[in-house]
């Protein structure tokens, strides 16, 4: 199993919409330059998270999409399976399974014991806790091309340049 570009996407679209409040409207364009996402990849997938419920759309001008409960409400399972279908890491854990060793496979047993451990990570990881660990690339990117903000060997950004992103730069006293 690996999660798709689509997947990715939708994670991100909607960490950037959870750092609104609940029910705030929120067009597709603006959170694509926050996350650095194309903006009609994301269009698309948004269309799938409405039919899951996660979004609502509003439409005419000044519309876009909102969430449609709380960011602790919706957990990265429900988005990844929203987007990607359910998770199966295997042929033979598929919602119809097509393996012929199915019957007493030990492969098929320890496969759906890693299934159900990584669909637990993520059911009880919410949007919320997602967007409190998470540094908007496109918001980052701006940033750092107007600053030339250096990076750490590991591609990373230190706590007090993040902070800087966010805040603004302190006054030195």
């Amino acid at each position: 199993m690996q999660i798709t570009k689509a997947g990715e996407y939708g994670v991100l679209g909607l960490i950037a919409l959870a750092r609104r409040p609940v029910g705030k409207v929120v067009m597709v364009d603006v959170l694509c330059e926050e996350e650095a996402i194309p903006r009609s990849f994301l269009g698309k997938i948004f269309q799938d998270l409405t039919k899951a419920g996660v979004v609502h759309s509003a439409r005419g001008s000044g519309g876009g999409f909102y969430l449609s409960r709380s960011a602790a409400e919706i957990s990265a399972l429900e988005i990844i399976e929203s987007v990607e279908g359910p998770i199966a890491l295997q042929r033979c854990l598929e919602t119809e399974p097509d393996c012929e060793h199915i019957r007493g496979c030990a492969l098929c047993g320890l496969l759906s014991e890693a299934q159900d451990r990584i669909k637990e990570v993520f059911a009880k990881t919410s949007l919320a806790d997602l967007a409190k660990r998470h540094l908007p690339n496109g918001l980052v990117q701006q940033a750092r091309d107007r600053s030339r903000i250096p990076l750490k060997r590991d591609g990373q950004i230190d706590e007090k340049t993040t902070e800087t992103i966010f805040n603004g730069p302190t006054k030195q006293v």
